[in-house]
């Protein structure tokens, strides 16, 4: 919390509300990690009790986010913070959401493992294994860059999303396969391709915080760039 020079405001309870909000993000970010983990176990082993802990929890992250979101609206209102403030409640606010799209991504992962069975689907799920373990390592690395708001650790973070990316596609293909050598596995398929969209999306959500990262310590706003353009516009 050194970089965030919360210890210069005239206020001491702005400083406690701005240490607050940011320690529940933290703490959601926890959870949806833990989400995260478990959703990936009961790919493996179709644990049906596993997978319902992952779509309570859902719940729990769904009423932090609201919660937070309250907050930072408020401190907005009741504070009306400028300049580098701003930037960490909207960062904040950002972040959030984007963590409680990586839990419902979670929920839906564990749900379709729960549903596939048979030992030619158990094969078809396990083919995400790689790409699930690098979404994972993301999103427990991202965490840690936005409680130190670190931006050398961000932008690291942020090329790995290409890896991802390639990942994704390499499970793509080997589903295809699938359904050319078995026409009627077609619907299954389609189920897991659909799981396999939400990992890689969970690499998107990670990026997207890697930028609020950026935007909160550099105050540049390097959405929709490649990686080049960033680096450029960061020197």
């Amino acid at each position: 919390m050194d970089n965030m020079n919360l210890s210069k405001h005239i206020s001491g309870q702005f400083n406690a509300e701005l240490e607050d909000v940011r320690n529940r993000v933290m703490a959601m970010g926890g959870l949806v990690e833990e989400q995260l983990t478990n959703a990936l176990s009961v790919l493996q082993s179709g644990d049906d009790e596993l997978a319902k802990k992952v779509v309570a929890r859902d719940r729990k992250v769904n009423t932090l986010e609201v919660s937070i979101d309250e907050e930072c609206t408020r401190i907005i209102a009741k504070r009306q913070p400028a300049a580098s403030d701003l930037r960490l409640v909207l960062a904040i606010s950002k972040t959030v959401s984007d963590l409680e799209r990586i839990g419902d991504s979670a929920e839906r992962i564990a749900r379709l493992a729960t549903e596939h069975h048979s030992k030619r689907q158990r094969g078809m799920l396990v083919s995400m294994d790689a790409m699930g373990r690098h979404t994972l390592k993301m999103l427990h690395e991202v965490l840690d860059a936005f409680a130190r708001m670190d931006v050398d650790a961000a932008l690291r973070i942020h090329k790995e999303d290409a890896k991802v990316d390639a990942e994704y596609e390499a499970v793509v293909r080997q589903l295809m396969t699938f359904m050319m050598e078995d026409p009627r596995s077609i619907p299954n398929v389609l189920d897991v391709l659909w799981a396999a969209r939400a990992l890689e999306r969970v690499g998107d959500r990670c990026q997207n915080i890697c930028e609020y990262i950026i935007y909160y310590v550099k105050g540049k706003d390097v959405r929709h760039l490649d990686m080049n353009q960033v680096e450029d516009l960061l020197k």
